[in-house]
């Protein structure tokens, strides 16, 4: 893994990127990170090819203009973009869309915590993973990330 860590947050409420931006900058772990607004404007970053291919992508699903659903699948059916890790990042945990979303191909399902020192912890555990595994997809009982 070459450091730092080239990270693309996809999040359309300003609060979260900011706070993802924060807990990165507390981390230890040395990252680069880029934003996008909503799902069209981070399809438009991954297909420029331009733009180096991220070490990880962290993924909201409920976006403006292209849902995380529909770039989580257009990033899979792509020969350039398709091993791109990708970590899912809601508010929302329903199984079923869990489910759907382990099977359409995202490495790992992070529920957005509530606070900020979880927030720290959760975003650590991920790149914690990263560096260590890969990002490969787990069986379904791990897919979620929870804070230990």
């Amino acid at each position: 893994m070459n450091l730092p860590i080239s990270i693309i947050l996809a999040e359309d409420d300003e609060d979260d990127r900011l706070f993802f931006k924060d807990a990165l900058r507390e981390l230890t772990i040395p990252t680069h990170l880029t934003t996008v607004n909503d799902g069209e404007q981070l399809m438009m970053f991954l297909n420029n090819a331009e733009n180096a291919l991220a070490h990880v992508l962290f993924l909201d699903i409920n976006m403006p203009r292209k849902s995380g659903f529909d770039c989580l699948a257009e990033i899979r059916n792509s020969e350039r973009l398709n091993l791109l890790p990708i970590i899912i990042f809601s508010t929302s945990f329903d199984k079923q869309v869990v489910n759907q979303l382990h099977d359409l191909g995202a490495n790992y399902y992070m529920r957005k915590p509530g606070g900020y020192l979880r927030l720290k912890e959760i975003i650590q555990r991920s790149l914690d993973l990263m560096i260590t595994t890969g990002l490969d997809q787990p069986v379904k009982e791990r897919f979620v990330l929870n804070v230990v």
